[in-house]
Order: C-alpha cells, then structure tokens, then sequence
C-alpha cells in the first residue's frame, strides 16, 4: 500500500514518471571475435530479468579482441542502442571499457535523446501509444533522463593509442537514399577515395538499401557492409513496454514508434572499418533542413532530428578528436533543399538514381526491390522527379503508383518537410500543364525560389562547414543546377557570391591533415577593410554604420623559453583575431590595434621580459573600451594571448560594461581549451611547452630553435595547485623558482601537425562565437535562452 500511495504520489508531481517502466538496462559485457561482437542486453523490471543480444557482424576482421582500443570501440559501439531508453529507466548500467571521454558522451547524448523523445513521441501524435501517456501534459524540466548512467565496469583507461587515419580517404555512410547516392556521386567525381559503407539492418529495412549495395559491390571497389540486428533489438524492446499497442508491426506509419538515437547505431557500426582502412573523414548524408532548433509548449528542442543535425556533426567530430581518432564527421549537402539534392542527383548522376530506395515499405519483384508507391516517402519522390521533369519509373515507380502518390501529394501532403520546401514543390507542380491540383491547394501556392539556391546560413549551413579542399569544386558543381546562392541576413536571404566569398578560405574546425597555413592579410586600403589601424577616417564612419562588434588582441613580451620568440603571446594574440575576422562573414568584426605589452612581472627573472604592471594594463584596456563604444562599438572581444594577463582584462570588462553598458568577454582560450587538451600528452603545460611550440612550429617556424628544446614539466605536493587540475585554485609564483629553463611543458612532444589542428579548433570556435555575436541585439544576448 505505501508503495502504491509514493507512485501515485510521484505521477502526480512529475507526470513523466508514468513513463519509467523499467528498474535497469544492463549493457555487457561485450562478447567479440575479430568479425562480430555480441552485446548482452538484459532488462530487470520488478525482479524479473529478460535477455537478449545486439550483434555486429563485419566481412573483414577488424577487431583484435586482446587489445584495449578494440574493447573499447566495440564497447561504444554496442552502447549507442541503449541511449533510446533513458525516458523510461531508472538505471542504464554499462559494463565494459569506457574512459571519461566516452561516459561525457553517453551522459549528454542520454540528456539529449530523451528530451526528444518526450517532446516528439509523447507531446505529438503517436498512433502507437495507449492507455495513461496517451496526452501527456507538457512539462518545462531542467532534464529528462530519468535513468541514472552507472559504469561498474570501467577500470581506469590511462591511455589508448591514437589511431592515423588519412584526411585524404572517405567513407560515405550509405543507403539507398538520394543523399548517400549523391554524396558519393560527387566525391568520386572529385577523384577522392571514397569508400561506401552499408550497414544491413536486419529486417526489411534492409530492403532500402539493397538495389544501391547491389550496385556498388559489383562495381565500386572499397563497398563493404556490416550487418546488425538492431531493428529486432528495437522491437523486443517496443513488445515490453506498456504503452506501446500491441499490434505496433501491424501498424502503417512514416514514423518509428519511440527511438530517435538511430544515425549513431549506424555510425558508430563502420568506425571499425574506417580504422583499418585508415579514413579521416566520416560524409553523413544531410540538407539543409535537418538543422532545426525549435520550441514545443516550452521546451527548446531539435525536431527530433538531433542526429541529422549540423550540430550532430560537430559533436560527434569533438568526440572523435578528444578519442586521438581524428576523424572528421560532415555532410557535404548542408546547404542544399532536398529538391536541389533530387535534382542534382538525377540530372547528373541518373546511374546512381535509378537505384534510388526512399521508401521503408518497400517489396521485392524480379529480383529487384520496388518501392510501396503509398507512403509519404514516396510521395515526395514521385512529386520531385515529376516536378524536375524527370520519370519515376526509372527508380521503380509504374504508372499507377504514380498517379496515385500524386493524387495523394495534393490530399495528405508532404508533412516532414518544412513548409517552404512543400511550398515550392507545389509551385513547381502548378506550373506543368497536365498536372490537375486541387482548387484549395492552387489558391496558397507561392513561390520560395531559396529551395532552388544555395543557402549558407552561419548557424546550420557555414560555407566552411566543410574541408577547405572540398569547397570550391563541390559548390562549382552545385551552383550549375542551383538558382545561385544566397547568404541568410536577419530573418531573410541575400544573395552572394559563393566563389568569392571570404569565409571559401576560412579553416574548418576539424581539419585533421595537412594544409596551408593562411597567409597573413596584406593591408587593404579600401573601404571594405576591417582592420582599425589601416582605416581612414570617413572610411571608419561608414564601416561603423554597419558594424558594432570589434576584435582587440592583447598579448605581452616575455621568455618563452630557450627555443621560442619573445613575442610569441603578442603575435599569437593578433594572428588569432586577424583569421577570425576572415573567417567571420561580412560585415567582418572590426580588429582594433594590438596591445603588445602585459602583466609579466612573474618572468622578469628572465632577460629579455617586458612587463607593465596590473593597473596600467586595466587602465588602458578600460580607456580603449570606453573609447570604442563611443564609436558605435556595442561588443567587444577581448582576445587575450597571455594568462597573466586575465585578471587585470576581467577587471577591465567588468569596469567598461558598468560605465559604457556595452557587451564585453576575454577570451583567454576558453572557447577551445577542452579541444586542445585533448591532442595534447603533457600535464600541466601551460608555458613554451608541448601546445605553444606546436601552434609556433605552424605559423612561424622559422623562429622555433628546435635544437634548444627543454622539458620540464612541473609537479606540485598537492593536486589543488596542478595548473591542469579541475580543482586547482588560481595561485601565483615567479616562473624561476618553478622552472630554471622558464619552460612549464613538454617542447619535445610538439608538432606542426598538432598546430595547425590547434589553430583551426581555436580560430573556428571564435569565429563560431563572435558571428552569434554579430546577429544578436544587446538584448538577445542577456535574454535569448535556449
């Protein structure tokens, strides 16, 4: 009776508690073989336990089961499955081999996937539900796990090897889908080694992806496949959940029933064939409408479409990089329509779209599989291709089905579209003589000519969203087909020359070999220049018209050890906010004039140091600030080269925004220190060590004195004072007394390679920042939430 009165108690507090049905899911311990791995997955509910198994099966050997670094992917890999079900568990244990990086990961992607379950699955529709969750009020929570992470298993991981794949080798995560098709389609006509990569799920679904596979294992060397069993694992799954109906297999519908953590059972499925083929670049086949961020009854959400998501993309190459996998993860079709993509794909690749499979309902005739011709799926091919002037029946359409999907197309719609996408489908469709559409439909046709455009948008489709190498050809071809391209300004499209554009040469984030270094920008002396010094003054009038945000690098002159440049801080700082400003799409911010000099007194000991002390530099910061904003700055970066410097910077933007009421930060490597920690060896390295002598060794190393390289990497008595520690306080000591050499690091374990990686992480996470900047109001600032 009591716990009757706790759980009536808890459903009517949190309503969502009617969702958790099950006390533990256990993961693991993974059984694997050089060709398989078989994951135990046991679910405890009330006492009473069930089993079952999720199995991987590969045609090459790409385990070596005595290994760490195999336990330790195949262990992910059978995770990922487990994170549909943080909703309705109070506990998902995972045995097996997991670091810090790997259990982050999971945690948030738990955090993630069951806030959009609950807003997709259980505030809209869903045919497949029954009883209690049936209209389940909308509740606004900090967060919707409900099961709690536990990793019994995992013993300490010091170190696993990195893997070395090479930048310059693909591998396309392939279906029989138009965006696998054209991803393909266009980086073999690059001429780059590319490698498409099935996953075969078990069940019919498989049946989507068999006329392509089909097509590329006979003719396309480096085809592989991997087998799972995933969809069975799913619907053991749906048959022990109470909510569910019963007759859920029976039931037609575009839409899965509960999971949305899908794309990742996939991904995560070929990483052990990308490892052994040595492939740095991951291509995920996604437009320009799967980015969305938008709110339910309160809640701020991805549409459920997180794992199609730019923001996917770049969370999953984080975690590759953090991992030493450096592996890139991208969709090259980002600033596409899924109209532009059809009509790329059958246009100029009409041999890879008569293989085209859009359909999950589809059937096998004369040893070829056919599409249902009743779905939304198809529906949406047969309007597209009949809109293109293209014929269905290539892709296995007949007459009939033809008719009817457009007949349908009119009375049921396109509802996973967004609505311009639809719209501009229907106008197409209107506009060829022989297609009768209904009087009601005819009436709200309209035209969004942006479907046929290419639309870089900062947010969801950056022109360097992709590698640098991949641009111009790819958007060369794109814009053939395209209506030209526009740029997203404010709540509306501007048109732009997407070959000339200066965020074409802007770094990509994840770039993982090698490239050129940028040059430094020569000066420009017309009027369209964006750094402060170079301006004349009605030039500065008119740039101030348009631009309130201004970059200012602040660095210092001090020992750098026997092997770096006394300047190091100071060049580092100015050259970080000059590519960032490339980088930033236009208007640029405005980069003010370097402040060379810094607090360095705790160097002095060392020739060479030229140090002023706190309250000069404050004081000069706070005068530029205030000086600024009285020309029309409204925000203010402060990139800041020198550690040292930080307080007196803080104090500085504390005083300018109390006194001018404009937006000022100091960025002192925040936006990218958790990336660049995690390429590098050495503990506390924090001076003319392992991360400094790599970033130098990428821009200027000419000035790098290899011969004179010193290790000495600092201890301390107690772990509150490690300078890498989480729980180290700030604490403050003359450097020789620490070091003789004035080197606190590693010199030893730096490289060019390193560097450059550091530059790129570093210049794109501010270029990522300071363009948020730029579009929001002081107030969007201080009250946008999300």
């Amino acid at each position: 009776m009591a716990d009757e009165k706790i759980s009536k108690a808890n459903s009517e507090n949190d309503p969502l508690s009617a969702l958790v049905v099950f006390d533990r899911l256990e993961v693991g311990p993974v059984k694997l073989e050089p060709k398989r791995l078989v994951a135990p997955y046991r679910l405890v509910t009330g006492g009473n336990t069930e089993q079952t198994e999720l199995i991987y099966t590969y045609e090459e050997a790409v385990f070596d089961p005595d290994t760490a670094e195999s336990r330790n992917l195949a262990d992910m890999i059978a995770a990922q499955v487990a994170l549909n079900y943080g909703l309705f568990c109070r506990e998902i244990v995972y045995n097996g081999l997991f670091d810090k990086t790997d259990r982050q990961f999971l945690r948030d992607m738990a955090e993630n996937t069951a806030r959009e379950i609950y807003v997709k699955k259980f505030l809209e529709p869903n045919p497949f539900l029954v009883g209690a969750v049936v209209g389940l009020p909308a509740t606004v929570a900090k967060s919707y796990l409900k099961a709690r992470l536990v990793f019994p298993r995992s013993p300490r991981v010091v170190s696993l090897r990195p893997w070395h794949p090479h930048a310059d080798r693909h591998c396309v995560l392939s279906s029989g889908g138009k965006d696998s098709l054209l991803s393909f389609g266009l980086m073999d006509e690059l001429g780059c080694d590319v490698h498409p990569i099935f996953v075969n799920e078990s069940g019919r679904h498989w049946f989507t992806a068999l006329n392509a596979y089909r097509h590329f294992r006979d003719n396309i060397p480096g085809t592989a496949r991997v087998w799972v069993n995933a969809d069975r694992f799913f619907a053991w799954m749906l048959r022990r959940m109470p909510f569910i109906r019963k007759d859920f297999a029976s039931l037609r519908a575009d839409e899965y029933p509960i999971r949305l953590w899908t794309v990742a059972v996939f991904l995560f499925g070929v990483l052990p064939l990308m490892q052994k083929r040595g492939i740095g670049r991951l291509i995920i086949g996604d437009e320009f409408d799967t980015s969305r961020r938008i709110t339910t009854s309160g809640i701020r959400h991805y549409d459920g479409l997180y794992d199609q998501s730019r923001w996917f993309d770049d969370a999953l190459s984080r975690y590759f990089m953090r991992k030493g996998w450096s592996i890139a993860q991208f969709s090259i079709l980002r600033p596409l329509s899924e109209l532009l993509i059809e009509k790329i794909l059958v246009k100029r690749y009409p041999h890879l779209q008569e293989h085209q499979t859009s359909c999950h309902a589809t059937h096998k005739k004369d040893d070829r599989i056919r599409p249902c011709g009743r779905c939304e799926k198809c529906r949406r091919i047969v309007g597209m291709l009949t809109a293109l002037a293209e014929d269905p029946t290539r892709c296995g359409y007949t007459t009939e089905q033809i008719h009817a999907c457009l007949n349908d197309l009119f009375k049921k719609g396109v509802y996973s579209q967004a609505s311009a996408e639809a719209g501009q489908l229907f106008y197409l469709l209107s506009q060829i003589e022989h297609i009768k559409i209904p009087d009601d439909v005819v009436q709200t046709v309209k035209e969004y000519p942006e479907i046929l455009q290419l639309r870089f948008d900062p947010k969801v489709s950056p022109i360097n969203g992709i590698p640098a190498d991949l641009r111009t050809a790819l958007y060369r071809i794109y814009l053939e087909y395209a209506d030209g391209a526009v740029e997203a300004k404010g709540k509306g499209w501007q048109p732009i020359d997407a070959l000339t554009h200066p965020a074409l040469k802007a770094p990509y984030a994840f770039d993982t070999g090698e490239r050129h270094t940028p040059a430094q920008p020569e000066a420009d002396t017309s009027s369209g220049t964006y750094f402060w010094g170079e301006l004349c003054w009605p030039q500065a009038a008119r740039r101030l018209d348009i631009v309130d945000t201004a970059l200012l690098p602040v660095g210092a002159v001090e020992q750098h050890g026997p092997h770096l440049p006394l300047d190091t801080d100071a060049f580092d700082a100015e050259y970080l906010a000059r590519q960032v400003a490339e980088g930033c799409s236009d208007p640029k911010p405005l980069v003010l004039p370097l402040i060379a000099y810094g607090v360095s007194y705790h160097h002095e000991a060392f020739k060479g140091t030229i140090s002023i002390n706190n309250d000069t530099l404050a004081n000069l910061v706070y005068d530029v600030g205030i000086s600024v904003a009285k020309n029309g700055i409204k925000k203010l970066v402060i990139i800041n080269g020198h550690g040292g410097n930080a307080p007196s910077l803080n104090f500085a933007a504390q005083r300018i925004n109390q006194d001018a009421r404009i937006f000022v930060c100091v960025d002192t490597g925040e936006t990218s220190d958790v990336d660049v920690d995690n390429l590098i060896e050495t503990p506390n390295d924090v001076h003319a060590g392992e991360i400094e002598t790599s970033t130098s060794l990428a821009i200027r190393p000419h000035l790098v004195r290899m011969d004179h390289l010193q290790m000495e990497v600092p201890t301390f008595t107690s772990r509150y004072l490690d300078f890498s520690s989480k729980r180290g306080v700030s604490w403050y000591a003359h450097t020789h007394k620490i070091s003789s050499s004035g080197v606190m690091g590693d010199p030893t374990k730096a490289s060019r390679e390193k560097g450059q990686k550091m530059w790129a992480m570093m210049i794109s996470h501010l270029v990522s920042f300071v363009d948020q900047l730029k579009q929001m109001t002081l107030k969007e600032i201080y009250q946008r939430k999300y």
